[in-house]
């Protein structure tokens, strides 16, 4: 009965954020916590090696240390750098690489889809009106919390903590 919570509570927390973000771009830092903290009791129950909580442990530091660079270049929203953080500390080093593959490949998909959508209802509605393109930023803002928990549901059964459990 445990496994089956444990196995279950980090795809509904990503869950959570996804759906926290895409209504309010904004992911909480109390979901992130909650999931960083969640991680450890789950490795003690699971019984994994001090070796391979080390390495889980890296994987978040490298990601945290990668988005805090994009952070700072304005290129990655805070929440979705703990988001990510997060969410590779229960993936592991062992599946960290097709983890954020994932990520890429979900955010890219949400960005086309996105800027089509943007793009059709800006036409749409403006139409006919002249000079609106000079108004217009090129840009739109991206709820990646989708991509982020889309690539961790899709890449946590490769965990160790999930092959263990099951």
């Amino acid at each position: 009965m445990a496994e089956i919570a444990i196995l279950l509570v980090f795809p509904l927390l990503m869950i959570g954020a996804a759906f926290g973000d895409a209504f309010t771009y904004k992911i909480p830092n109390w979901l992130t916590a909650l999931m960083a903290i969640m991680f450890f009791p789950a490795a003690l129950y699971a019984g994994m090696p001090m070796a391979e909580l080390g390495w889980s442990v890296a994987a978040g530091a490298i990601v945290l240390a990668s988005c805090f660079a994009l952070f700072c270049f304005g290129q990655f929203g805070g929440g979705d750098a703990k988001l990510l953080t997060a969410g590779a500390l229960w993936i592991g080093w062992g599946a960290l690489l097709p983890f954020v593959v994932a990520v890429a490949i979900i955010g890219g998909l949400l960005a086309i889809i996105m800027k089509a959508w943007w793009m059709i209802k800006l036409q749409a509605e403006f139409s006919n009106v002249k000079g609106l393109s000079e108004k217009v930023k090129p840009s739109i803002q991206l709820p990646y919390g989708i991509a982020i928990a889309g690539g961790a549901v899709a890449t946590f059964p490769h965990s160790w903590l999930y092959q263990a459990l099951t």
